[in-house]
């Protein structure tokens, strides 16, 4: 089998409208703002006219029992949450989740995050969007990512496993999915993208580090960090805001990894014309249910091989580094060496004295 050529594949944040809107309730408008100011360099107090993709879209009731609209907003260096006080049904239904709308407002830090109140929101025409200002990874980028994930997939030296990869490889499905999801909806890599980017960084490290301890099976370990999150392009919803499918909610993505699982070893087993070999498959399926580490973290199984240990500290180690890189990235103390205490994590982060 040969893996399939390059597809062109649409954009995956083109703005699409889920729902009409009537002339009355909104009016489209065409603002150019010539002095982008992206999500990571919003500063405490700051005003706000700026567009954004808008998603997460909630009508919510606060404890005097008002309503108030709480929106995620987001372009390519990140997303923040917005609110606006004193809102109404009319306010929720005038923009889609996935729509690009322009925020009137002001910046301000809680809680060690930026927020924005939103004193406006409104629709804009797709037509005024500059795309590059919502794409955080090039098709280009894209389409180098994917030939380096095939390449490494296509050295391992079991066959089994090489065949089981060639049929992920020319699924026209699967790979576009993989070109265009999130490896998440808030937490790391959450953008389009972001899960082949996860996926390829951690197929590398496993690379890297499988040579250091020969007792490790390296395809095991390489096919394993390739599988772990692949049920997540169906757990998410990409297309073009963040989000989850009803089977991500029901089921989540380690359930619909081992079920894509046994459908490529089906489609192996059919074009290798032999079985697939058992013990394989289940710790394959092992890697795939183990690999958040901790039941609490949703593992129904904890790791109980060598691969799948290292797998999970290798995955975890990824999205930490990832994950911490972008609240220093994304910090609002530009003149402190410290970041602003992340409730999230229990700590500040020292940034160092480094310009």
């Amino acid at each position: 089998m040969q893996i399939a050529t390059a597809r062109k594949i649409r954009n995956p944040v083109a703005p699409t409208s889920q729902a009409a809107t009537s002339s009355s309730q909104l009016q489209l408008s065409k603002p150019k703002m010539p002095n982008r100011r992206f999500v990571n360099e919003l500063s405490d107090g700051e005003a706000i006219e700026q567009v954004f993709l808008a998603s997460e879209k909630q009508l919510r009731t606060n404890r005097n029992g008002n309503l108030y609209l709480q929106v995620r907003l987001n372009d390519r260096t990140g997303s923040v949450t917005s609110m606006l006080w004193n809102a109404s049904q009319k306010h929720h239904d005038a923009f889609d989740n996935g729509d690009f709308v322009r925020v009137k407002g002001t910046a301000q830090l809680y809680n060690g995050g930026m927020q924005i109140l939103a004193k406006q929101f409104d629709k804009v025409d797709s037509s005024a969007i500059d795309e590059s200002d919502f794409v955080t990874l090039s098709n280009q980028k894209l389409e180098s990512m994917l030939g380096r994930v095939a390449e490494l997939l296509r050295s391992m030296s079991n066959v089994h496993l090489r065949n089981l990869a060639e049929c992920y490889l020319v699924d026209d499905s699967f790979m576009s999915g993989l070109r265009s999801a999130p490896a998440g909806v808030k937490n790391h890599h959450a953008y389009h993208g972001g899960l082949l980017e996860h996926i390829l960084s951690l197929m590398e490290v496993c690379q890297l580090v499988a040579p250091r301890y020969p007792q490790l099976n390296v395809d095991l370990l390489l096919m394993g960090a390739f599988l772990h999150d692949s049920g997540k392009i169906r757990e998410l919803t990409y297309s073009p805001d963040l989000g989850y499918s009803d089977a991500g909610q029901l089921l989540g993505h380690l359930v619909q990894g081992v079920s894509m699982l046994d459908e490529m070893i089906a489609e192996t087993e059919k074009q290798a014309n032999e079985p697939f070999p058992v013990d394989l498959a289940n710790q394959l399926r092992h890697m795939i249910v183990s690999h958040h580490g901790q039941y609490e973290y949703g593992s129904p199984k904890l790791p109980m091989t060598l691969e799948a240990i290292t797998l999970h500290h290798l995955d975890n180690l990824d999205a930490k580094i990832h994950s911490v890189s972008k609240l220093i990235e994304e910090d609002v103390n530009k003149s402190s060496p410290w970041t602003v205490y992340h409730p999230s994590i229990g700590r500040k982060i020292y940034k160092g004295n480094t310009p």
